[in-house]
């Protein structure tokens, strides 16, 4: 099992999932992943003014945090261990990872205007 360090507490079936994937992430990526992913999952919750990391904290951090290099790999373990990915929302303010393509978004729509 891999060990989590956290400083607040996580929703067991969130971290279960979480575990779960970092076991499947390539050995030489797991302890960066980690290290990255559980910060920002804390720090989501915390925007969110949540007593606890819940899956949707986890996702975000795994959106915002990881390489575009990454990004088809990270999506095929998030869909292998159960992770609703799809239904992450930008981060509070419209804040939006530059790792990730609008294309994986359809959710995301870019008018003339705004371009």
């Amino acid at each position: 099992m891999v060990t989590v360090q956290t400083t607040m507490p996580w929703e067991k079936t969130a971290m279960d999932k979480y575990n779960k994937m970092l076991r499947l992430i390539p050995v030489f990526h797991r302890g960066l992943a980690k290290e990255v992913v559980n910060k920002k999952a804390e720090a989501n919750a915390h925007e969110r003014r949540s007593a606890q990391v819940e899956e949707q904290d986890i996702v975000r951090a795994f959106l915002t945090e990881v390489p575009k290099a990454f990004y088809s790999l990270m999506i095929r373990i998030m869909d292998e261990v159960g992770f609703d990915y799809g239904s992450t929302r930008p981060a509070v303010g419209g804040a939006r990872s530059p790792f990730i393509e609008e294309s994986n978004h359809p959710e995301r729509t870019t008018s003339k205007s705004e371009e």
